[in-house]
Parts: C-alpha cells; sequence; structure tokens
C-alpha cells in the first residue's frame, strides 16, 4: 500500500469528535513506512486542519467532498468550484424554501444568521407531531453541525453575492424527511451538479465534476501512486466516489450496510480506533 485517504467524521474523528491516540499513532506509523496520507472529509480546509493540527498531525487535505485540494503545507492546489450564477441560484431556492444551509468558500462557511432557528422551529413541529422522538439525539446531531469553525453569519443570501470568493459545497440540512426528499427531488437530475449525502440529516451539491473519488485520482497521479496501491477509509455516502476509485476500500464498523456492502473490507467503529485497526492490518502485512 502507498496511499491511504481516511474521511473525518464517522471515521477518523470519534463521537467526541477528536483523533485519539491510536489514531494518531497508526498513521504516524503508515507515514513512517513511505506511505502517503491524505485526509478526505466534507468539511472545509481551514476547519479539517484545526482538527488534524490539534493531533500535531501534517497531511495533505481534499476538502469539501473533492472540491478542493490543499497540500502538507496548506497550500491551495486544486479548486472546481461550483459557478456562481448557479450557486446563486441554488442558495436562493433554499433560502425560499426556508432550509438550513452552509456556503463552502475560501473564506469562511457563510450560513443565514436566522438558520438555527429554523432548526429548532423542525424540531419544535417533530416533537408535537411525534411526543416520543428523542429531541436530545436530534439536538446532538445539530451541535455536530455547529461544530465547525470558520462560520459568517449572513443578513441576508444576497449577501454572498457581494463576496469576492468561490464556492465549493453548499449543504442543506434538516430534520424533516419529507424536506430532505424534496430538496433531493429538485437537485437530483442536475447535470452540472454533484449531489451527495454525508449524514441522516443532510444533501450536498457541488460541482459535477467535484468529489472525493475525483481527487483522489488526482492526487494519486501528482504523486505518481497507483490507485491499485491505495486504501481508502469511510463510513458514508459521500466516500463511496473514491471507495470505488481505490482497489482497497474499508468501511467503518458504525456505517450504514449499505456501505459495508461496497467495501473490500469492515473496520471496527470510530469508538473503537477503526482507523487504527485498518491501517494495522496494512502494515502486518507489508513487513
Amino acid at each position: 500500500m502507498k496511499l491511504i485517504a481516511i474521511d473525518m467524521d464517522g471515521t477518523l474523528l470519534n463521537s467526541q469528535q477528536t483523533i485519539s491516540r491510536q489514531n494518531k499513532e497508526a498513521i504516524q506509523a503508515a507515514i513512517s513506512q513511505g506511505i502517503q496520507v491524505v485526509i478526505a472529509t466534507g468539511r472545509a480546509h481551514f476547519d479539517a486542519q484545526t482538527f488534524i493540527g490539534e493531533a500535531g498531525l501534517a497531511l495533505p487535505i481534499i476538502g469539501a467532498n473533492g472540491a478542493t485540494y490543499h497540500n502538507q503545507q496548506g497550500e491551495l492546489e486544486l479548486s472546481v468550484p461550483i459557478p456562481n450564477e448557479k450557486a446563486f441560484d441554488i442558495i436562493s431556492w433554499l433560502h425560499d424554501e426556508e432550509y438550513y444551509y452552509e456556503i463552502f468558500t475560501n473564506q469562511a462557511i457563510y450560513t443565514p444568521h436566522h438558520g438555527r432557528n429554523l432548526l429548532s422551529i423542525e424540531l419544535d413541529r417533530l416533537q408535537s407531531a411525534n411526543p416520543s422522538i428523542n429531541r436530545d439525539e436530534l439536538e446532538a446531531a445539530a451541535l455536530k453541525q455547529f461544530n465547525q469553525t470558520g462560520y459568517a453569519f449572513l443578513s441576508s443570501f444576497e449577501d454572498i453575492k457581494k463576496e469576492d470568493t468561490e464556492i465549493y459545497n453548499i449543504l442543506a440540512f434538516s430534520f424533516l424527511k419529507e424536506k430532505r426528499d424534496k430538496g433531493w427531488d429538485q437537485f437530483k437530475e442536475e447535470k452540472s451538479l454533484t449531489l451527495v449525502s454525508s449524514g441522516d440529516h443532510n444533501f450536498e451539491l457541488e460541482h459535477h465534476n467535484a468529489s472525493k473519488g475525483n481527487m483522489l485520482t488526482y492526487l494519486a497521479s501528482q504523486y505518481n501512486l497507483p490507485l491499485e496501491e491505495t486504501m481508502v477509509i469511510g463510513d458514508s455516502f459521500n466516500d463511496l466516489s473514491m471507495m470505488n476509485a481505490a482497489a482497497y476500500s474499508v468501511a467503518m464498523g458504525n456505517a450504514r450496510e449499505e456501505i459495508k456492502q461496497k467495501c473490500t473490507h469492515v473496520t471496527l467503529s470510530n469508538q473503537e480506533d477503526g482507523v487504527a485497526d485498518a491501517i494495522s492490518l496494512i502494515l502486518e502485512t507489508q513487513k
């Protein structure tokens, strides 16, 4: 194995949103054996870098679900932004339909200042219709979504047009299934966009050429590393493109069954240091 790509949420990060000592040491062990390790995440680069830096690691990062690639020094080498007019049309629709949304750019993660209130209203609606729902669990999911660095709040969705920025990814989040389904149906036939989901309550839009798989292919070519000697580790549907690109794919123990069925191996969960377990197995076979 010459190249390992690792997802973050639900994979490298545990439920406390930290990189465990075991995972860190496994990554360092792989690097010491000459294996290139890269992070491949839906998070913005500057947000992902916070976790990587806190763990004392220096790694290249595929960010925004494959719309950006920053090298180990944190320099942007390649980006695949959504054309601005298309992005503005998406944002306008999400605004009119009252979605909570996030706009990932090279400067910040822009979100409407009232967006979090929209999610509170959705929770109230859910609880009214179904008093037995676990509201604490849903609120924890919202807090996890908000656990990102680099937010900037928009007083109006029109304000994004005033920013001189590249738009890489637009995420919509809702607790209401019918609302998520409506958004998915709105954009699923749009040929200029890639539509993916990275969690139970969201869908994400980006340029149709932007994906973790495409950016991993670019990275492999830059390092002259064959995809036949590449391993990817992930847990969600937005990881499928890179799982399909690499010869060896590993699903986390906490991944959905559909993801596990598409992978060559299943490791432990993110609470059990599944990344370290997968890397250790590879290093053992290469001795």
